[in-house]
């Protein structure tokens, strides 16, 4: 039996949702309800006179994604699973393995096992493929694999993994696991304190607030906070951490939008921790959206030492609508502006070029502002530090190594054929990196640039036009000149491919805990971050 909308239902219900949302969209209610018509009409016809048998779910799932396209890709549709998978996102529980996994098309991978939870005690190991999960094998599974997992706590499941070719079994008991926002913190020498904030989701201030107080009872007289990869979540949570730093009553961030009641003005509304304690924040291109509001708030303030490389750029803010069947729409309602008035936004949804994708601000088109002291700061995406550290210098080559997994495969690997005797003295070779680069060879990475896309559809028209014979041997050579040149890139790339995969191998070794001990005595931007805050007048310098 097929169902489709029914208009007498869907176009009162609009009304609703139209004056109640804002006066902004009142001039616009006769034209969007006369689209609503022709889209129900026409999604009636389809579902009730198509030759072959429709799924209407399916056809909306469609249309819903391609109209959302044509917005920024924040802006998405929730379904009921998708909306479960956002609550436990912002408050850090959930049920299951205590892993991270990836889903691909016929098996599951464990990206990353925590510490003493289940799949880490039932022996399972990041790069471990689990091919089947009690009798339900994997491969054949039509739905999300990863569902198989979850369960209550106390109950089992049995999952059979494949690991460096051989088959194995394992009993994993289900557990509560709490995914921290704040994982780590400690004590760097006997003056500095270092917090590793991961996550704004509804435990970020609380966290945060228990280990800046704990540092100081240990002696603390300097802190560094550390938001690399920290990819935001709640707005609330940045303004309260803001507000540990700096007095009640300050500006935090303004949200502007053609909805007047999402225009807004954030302040502190609590009493501080400690407005002198000095502060460095770290942060990279993966800190986005609410860790940009914290270190571009407090850089505008001139409350702390920004070190690090560019943010991310994500200067939208959204929020999620309830619609119906449990499902949402996660909008974007609004920009947010730091308190000198910057836009931290790096790309531009709304005038795209002539391919269709967002641009990047150009530097020439950057404005400056002033913080509190009135140091420069500038607009044109993302948060620029204080001190810089640069970043990969291609990100498109660079990014599509990490997205094909060979930097996770390679570490694999490595753990299972390197043992390591001391941790905290572990450093890759010039040898190691060698060997990375026959990897990606034995493994046929291979990466087509634009222009490569560009020259082989010219070459391809050339064949139409019988022109081939003439311009082959310079098309080849071309191609053998673009091929030496990403060889080239990825040896300029070799210090940040090199601090991929130590971070990768570490975590092999000594978990993620582990990790973020190493850093405190091999990272580059926490030694960095250590020098300024040991020299006060340094410290007090990048302020002025």
């Amino acid at each position: 039996m097929k169902h489709f909308i029914n208009k007498k239902i869907l176009i009162p219900a609009l009304v609703g949702i139209v004056f109640i949302t804002g006066t902004a969209f009142k001039n616009d209610f006769f034209e969007i309800a006369k689209q609503i018509e022709i889209f129900t009409t026409l999604f009636k016809e389809i579902n009730m006179n198509y030759v072959d048998e429709t799924n209407p779910g399916d056809l909306m799932d469609t249309a819903i994604k391609s109209m959302l396209n044509d917005l920024d890709p924040y802006t998405s549709f929730l379904n009921e699973q998708d909306v479960e998978a956002a609550r436990i996102n912002n408050t850090g529980d959930y049920i299951g393995i205590g892993a991270r996994v990836k889903t691909l098309k016929d098996r599951l991978i464990i990206l990353e096992p925590y510490k003493d939870y289940p799949a880490d005690k039932a022996g399972l190991k990041a790069g471990d493929e689990i091919i089947q999960v009690g009798t339900t094998v994997v491969e054949t599974y039509k739905d999300n694999a990863g569902d198989l997992l979850k369960g209550s706590p106390g109950t089992s499941v049995e999952v059979t993994y494949r690991r460096q070719g051989k088959t194995q079994t394992a009993v994993i008991n289900r557990a509560e696991v709490e995914i921290k926002a704040v994982p780590h913190f400690s004590m760097i020498n006997d003056k500095t304190g270092y917090i590793v904030l991961s996550r704004f989701n509804n435990k970020a201030s609380y966290e945060t607030n228990y280990a800046l107080r704990d540092l100081k009872a240990q002696g603390a007289k300097n802190i560094i906070l550390d938001l690399r990869g920290n990819p935001g979540g709640l707005l609330n949570e940045a303004i309260r951490i803001v507000n540990l730093f700096v007095p009640k009553g300050q500006l935090v961030v303004t949200t502007k939008s053609k909805v007047k009641q999402y225009n807004r003005t954030y302040y502190t509304q609590n009493e501080p921790i400690d407005t002198e304690i000095p502060l460095v924040i770290l942060i990279d291109g993966g800190s986005a959206s609410a860790s940009e509001i914290v270190s571009g708030a407090l850089q505008d303030l001139d409350r702390a030492v920004i070190v690090g490389s560019r943010s991310f750029g994500k200067g939208l803010v959204q929020r999620p609508k309830q619609l119906t069947y449990g499902t949402q729409v996660k909008i974007t309602i609004s920009r947010y502006y730091t308190p000198s008035g910057r836009s931290i936004q790096a790309l531009d949804y709304w005038n795209r070029n002539e391919k269709g994708e967002a641009v990047r601000v150009k530097q020439e088109n950057y404005n400056e502002y002033k913080t509190k002291n009135g140091r420069l700061v500038f607009d044109g995406g993302g948060v620029f530090p204080d001190v810089i550290f640069p970043a990969s210098k291609n990100a498109s080559i660079t990014n599509a190594i990490v997205n094909n997994n060979l930097i996770f495969d390679f570490a694999t690997n490595y753990y299972y054929t390197n043992n390591i005797d001391n941790i905290d003295s572990f450093q890759l070779t010039d040898t190691d990196f060698s060997d990375f680069k026959t990897y990606l060879k034995t493994n046929n990475f291979s990466f087509e640039t634009n222009t490569e896309k560009a020259l082989y559809k010219a070459f391809e028209a050339a064949r139409l036009e019988s022109l081939d014979d003439n311009i082959e041997k310079d098309y080849m050579a071309l191609i053998s000149n673009l091929n030496t040149s990403k060889t080239a890139i990825i040896d300029e790339n070799k210090a940040f491919l090199l601090e991929q995969l130590t971070e990768e191998i570490v975590k092999r070794y000594v978990y993620r805990e582990g990790l973020y001990d190493y850093y405190k005595i091999n990272d580059s931007r926490i030694k960095k971050a250590t020098e300024i805050l040991d020299d006060p007048g340094t410290y007090l310098g990048y302020l002025r």
